[in-house]
């Protein structure tokens, strides 16, 4: 039909109905479905760090300065000398006795280490006198040990801190006098009251590390981390519930001045939105199991579009091309006001856009139209893209009077078609950061008792888009580091 022939085949339409015509077509259907949000399996692996210096200095306040002391008498001090003669040996000196008075102690102890062993260093002086040495006289002696442990540190199999200890030492100095042309060593009398006192060192370190109530602090976190953290406060919100089902040990780690401990953890994450979600039930904390992965962290979150977001802005993308003029094929220049655009999910993937206008042949009055026109479009993204697109925008449905409708030729105008998709293309971006900030917000930065959680999100993948019932979905993975630092307030 030429356009002049279609003008007079409304008009005459027109005229029998009265000037304006009042069309709606059929809605397509809307898709209410909460998002169908993947259970994602996320880790975290983390080392729990402590100061060399704080163990130290623990371990130093629980060892006594002085490790003990001596005084008591001996038959023996000086064995007696005899000559031999030829005919028997002679006795020319007596047996002497003394009384043995002195103490041992310790200097500065230093905790050291490499890799997954853990050395300790304690100087030892000893001041040992002989007095009184067969009645006649008294000497004082001095000597000098290192005592070196070393510790392969463990965990058990209900979390205790575990050390397996190994200590030797030696006299690089040892005591004794001369007296008389004889020795009197003392190195051996040092030895019967030093040995006990060094094994003590093999349960100081254990007791030092468990200080740390590595279960109880472990069953704690464990117990609270089945919950849901919040990652958007509204438009909408949104939740991420985790379940934790593992809980795995890497060993210690030294590395300078400091102790690592390192944790893995797996849990499952689910992605909801609107009110918060009821908290998984809770399990008792689990046997250490073999750590896996690297370190770090690794977690799945949801970004939503809420299509409240996207309404004005194709509503206000449709006033400004209206307001350029609109000049339709055998029809001329059309005014048209833009009223109220609607958005919604339907079918296939597709975005529903409804929009309330009124269209009006600017040189033909009884060519006037009002009522609501619905169209349909796929939103799409690039790989990796924060940006949203939108595509094969069409007329949803034809109406029964589409001889009338003059907003189906107003909306069927290409140049309406692309404004629409303009106004449907949406930048992720500041709900991305806004998301990511609330992430941050919730792992981060964190003090229990004496530890501190530290994370920070160093790496972020967004996937496909996809259209749900609640808005466009963008799924994201982040991943960073994480530490988590003992320190005693």
């Amino acid at each position: 039909m030429s356009g002049r022939h279609r003008l007079v085949a409304v008009a005459l339409a027109l005229a029998a109905t009265g000037c304006s015509h009042g069309v709606r077509s059929p809605a397509p259907p809307r898709v209410d479905g909460a998002p169908d949000f993947p259970i994602e399996a996320s880790t975290i692996v983390v080392p729990i760090s402590a100061s060399l210096d704080d163990i130290q200095a623990a371990i130093e306040q629980q060892t006594p300065k002085t490790l003990w002391r001596i005084d008591q008498h001996l038959d023996a001090c000086v064995p007696a000398k005899r000559v031999d003669l030829g005919i028997g040996k002679l006795k020319i000196l007596p047996r002497l006795g003394c009384r043995i008075v002195g103490d041992v102690v310790r200097g500065p102890l230093r905790l050291a280490g490499r890799g997954d062993r853990l050395t300790i260093t304690m100087p030892v002086h000893a001041t040992i006198a002989a007095q009184d040495v067969g009645g006649l006289a008294s000497k004082t002696a001095t000597g000098d040990a290192v005592v070196h442990a070393v510790a392969r540190l463990s965990i058990a199999g209900n979390w205790t801190p575990s050390a397996k200890v190994s200590i030797d030492y030696d006299w690089t100095t040892p005591p004794g006098i001369d007296f008389l042309g004889q020795r009197i060593a003392f190195a051996g009398v040092a030895d019967k009251r030093l040995r006990p006192v060094i094994a003590g060192l093999e349960h100081s370190l254990p007791r030092e590390l468990a200080r740390f109530d590595l279960h109880a602090k472990l069953a704690d976190a464990w117990r609270q981390s089945f919950t849901s953290i919040m990652l958007n406060r509204d438009k909408p919100p949104a939740w991420m519930r985790i379940t934790p089902k593992r809980l795995g040990f890497g060993g210690y780690r030294i590395a300078g001045r400091t102790l690592d401990l390192l944790l893995s953890a797996d849990a499952l994450t689910e992605t909801f939105v609107g009110n918060r979600p009821a908290d998984p039930a809770a399990t008792p904390l689990p046997p250490p199991a073999r750590a896996v992965g690297s370190q770090g962290l690794n977690f799945f979150i949801p970004v939503l579009a809420d299509y409240a977001q996207l309404e004005p802005v194709v509503q206000r993308t449709l006033v400004r091309r209206a307001q350029k003029g609109i000049v339709l094929a055998g029809i001329g220049p059309v005014d048209v006001r833009i009223d109220k655009v609607t958005i919604y999910a339907t079918t296939a993937g597709h975005l529903a856009v409804g929009v309330i206008a009124k269209a009006k042949a600017r040189n033909h009055s009884l060519l006037s139209t009002r009522g609501e026109i619905w169209l349909t479009a796929m939103p799409f993204n690039t790989p990796s893209s924060q940006i949203v697109h939108a595509r094969d925008v069409a007329i949803a449905t034809n109406t029964d009077s589409h001889i009338t409708n003059l907003l189906v030729s107003v909306f069927d105008d290409a140049s309406v078609r692309d404004s629409i998709r303009a106004g449907l293309t949406h930048d992720f971006a500041p709900d991305y950061a806004k998301v990511l900030g609330s992430a941050r917000k919730a792992i981060g930065a964190k003090r229990e008792g004496d530890f501190v959680l530290s994370a920070d999100v160093t790496k972020v993948e967004n996937g496909p888009l996809a259209v749900t019932g609640q808005g466009l979905f963008m799924p994201v993975r982040a991943s960073g580091q994480a530490t988590i630092a003992y320190r005693p307030r």
